[in-house]
């Protein structure tokens, strides 16, 4: 039997459950694709939750819980931004990205937006492929000394104003695991 998933807006008492994920989940997750120093640079041990107070104050945030676990997170602007998207290393393919992305973009959608667009880590790139977003530049950026190499990403959402036919770059997810 598949756990229940809840996904509900984060809260104040979050910062310390978000920025532990988010750090667990680079260490953890990003082995593959970036050395242990590129990882420290990334997400510092242990995290700074002054810093990610400040950075999550103007983003919405969106909270996966299994079991009363925080599973993974989502936050991103009203602009159509998607900002950040981690899931814990104990919770990876039980589809909690898919669920906090999907649940995000209907958001989006019925806000207005027409256009999401992410900058994707070398972990991300697939997932963001998957739900339809196109690299629109390959860019270099600077962390804490180390350069990384990440992906301006973007999906047009409002197919039906522009008068296309839904493909691959605009299909929306609603309700997909």
């Amino acid at each position: 039997m598949e756990p229940t998933m809840n996904i509900r807006p984060s809260q104040d008492g979050d910062i310390g459950a978000l920025a532990d994920l988010f750090t667990e989940s680079v260490h953890s997750l990003a082995i593959e694709h970036y050395d242990s120093k590129e990882r420290a640079a990334w997400a510092p041990q242990p995290p700074d939750l002054d810093h990610w107070r400040e950075r999550l104050s103007n983003l919405h945030t969106l909270v996966a819980e299994i079991e009363s676990h925080v599973a993974g997170f989502v936050s991103y602007e009203l602009n159509g931004h998607i900002d950040l998207l981690f899931t814990s290393p104990s919770f990876v393919r039980l589809g909690v990205a898919t669920a906090l992305y999907s649940r995000a973009e209907s958001i989006l959608i019925d806000a207005g937006v027409t256009n999401l667009f992410t900058e994707s880590s070398l972990v991300a790139r697939n997932f963001f492929d998957r739900q339809g977003f196109l690299v629109t530049e390959e860019q270099s950026v600077s962390v804490r000394g180390m350069v990384f190499r990440r992906f301006a990403m973007s999906k047009l959402l409002n197919f039906a104003q522009q008068g296309a036919a839904p493909d691959r770059r605009s299909a929306t997810l609603r309700g997909d695991k």
